[in-house]
């Protein structure tokens, strides 16, 4: 084979290799464009926000144009090498969501592994307010967990602009949160700032590294951007609801009950997780609710319906377990609910009701009922737990009998 011969037939090689490999590309591309919609279904069937959804897609689609760009096959996408690449060309807290499409894939098994990320060790300064936290205030895992994630996220933040800690000020702050916060839901960024403001007023108070307390300069939205009032259902949808309940199955009684324990008492998800048999006393028909998001236990009254509706479940359907909690998995080795099951369960039930509705509008329909019903205010923290009376008070926004009557001409 002379020179000329060789060339040409090389030539031709990578000619194909290149079309080869722009074929398996856009295969990949096709892909992760499915699994990603798919992941975006996944999200609005167990109940998370519109407004989530709708960041989680923008950032998505940034991924996937990202991806276009690389010639790399379905496993190498979700790698930490890859994640890493990607966090350069956008804000580092887009990554976690990266990070949780790769869970929901590996969870559907069209992911061989998630993606590993290994956690760097965070200086001393930040290591000591941790321990601070969980030993001398006592902070409950998940708050710890929360407070890692926010420091963690601001180390990398002041490493990459060679900012040292004595030397933060206002706007590195803000322009941290701005990009940290970006992807999250309003209620998350008022609990990561919250977090950094723990640790702002630990540097100046505690450890005098900085000279100025900057924590109350760190604030939110502005006061004139008012949350919306709560949303609840209508009666008729409530008993569009119960009418939908079926029985015949042991999660369907579980359902039941948890049902019941939302709408009649208002309860949050966490709290339902949280109820023990030492919790309920039958013979006076009442809950002792213990772990508050307040943390002001208080005493229930239990409705006949939702009595009728444990005891169904403890007889019919709780699997016999020396557990002390009431509510238990379906399938062994029997364990304690999570609240995030109770959570997803509940809405579950109101989407097979036919209703667009989370578990969190039970609670918020049952504060509507104590309001129209003449219950105060104050009354209404007490039975739904609220750290303050404001919290409280985003329910007389919602006090329309008479006023959907005038307007609308419509009985509740």
């Amino acid at each position: 084979m002379d020179e000329q011969t060789k060339q040409t037939t090389k030539r031709m090689e990578d000619y194909f290799r290149h079309q080869l490999m722009v074929q398996c590309d856009i295969s990949v591309y096709i892909d992760l464009a499915q699994a990603i919609t798919k992941f975006l279904l996944w999200m609005q069937s167990n109940g998370y926000t519109k407004q989530t959804i709708k960041q989680y897609k923008r950032i998505l689609n940034r991924f996937l144009s990202f991806i276009k760009t690389l010639s790399v096959s379905w496993d190498e996408i979700f790698t930490a090498k890859t994640l890493e690449s990607f966090k350069k060309t956008t804000v580092a807290s887009n990554a976690p969501v990266i990070v949780k499409l790769a869970r929901y894939l590996f969870s559907q098994k069209t992911l061989r592994h998630s993606i590993e990320r290994k956690q760097q060790p965070l200086p001393e300064e930040f290591q000591h307010y941790l321990l601070y936290r969980q030993k001398a205030l006592q902070n409950p895992l998940r708050r710890i967990m929360q407070i890692q994630r926010v420091l963690s996220a601001f180390h990398d933040y002041l490493k990459m602009h060679k900012i040292d800690l004595s030397s933060i000020r206002i706007e590195h702050i803000d322009t941290f949160l701005s990009e940290f916060n970006e992807p999250y839901a309003p209620g998350t960024r008022r609990i990561y700032r919250s977090c950094l403001r723990g640790f702002l007023t630990y540097l100046y108070q505690q450890r005098g590294i900085l000279h100025k307390d900057l924590a109350p300069l760190v604030v939110g939205a502005p006061l004139f951007a008012q949350p919306k009032p709560p949303k609840f259902l209508r009666p008729h949808e409530v008993k569009q609801l119960f009418n939908s309940l079926k029985l015949s199955s042991a999660k369907d009684l579980r359902n039941y009950a948890m049902v019941h324990l939302a709408y009649y008492l208002g309860l949050r998800p966490a709290e339902i997780s949280l109820i023990t048999f030492d919790d309920i006393s039958f013979r006076k028909s009442e809950l002792a609710v213990k772990s508050r998001k307040n943390t002001q236990p208080v005493t229930l009254p239990l409705p006949e319906k939702t009595l009728k509706a444990i005891v169904t479940y403890i007889v019919g359907a709780r699997p016999k377990s020396n557990h002390r909690k009431l509510f238990l998995t379906l399938c062994a080795p029997f364990r304690p609910v999570s609240a995030n099951i109770v959570g997803y369960d509940i809405t579950g039930c109101i989407r097979q009701a036919g209703l667009s509705a989370t578990a969190y509008w039970l609670r918020h329909t049952y504060a509507q009922t104590l309001l129209e019903t003449g219950a105060s205010i104050y009354e209404i923290k007490e039975m739904l737990g609220h750290d303050s009376i404001e919290t409280s008070q985003k329910y007389l926004h919602i006090h329309t009998k008479l006023m959907r009557k005038v307007l609308f001409d419509e009985e509740l």
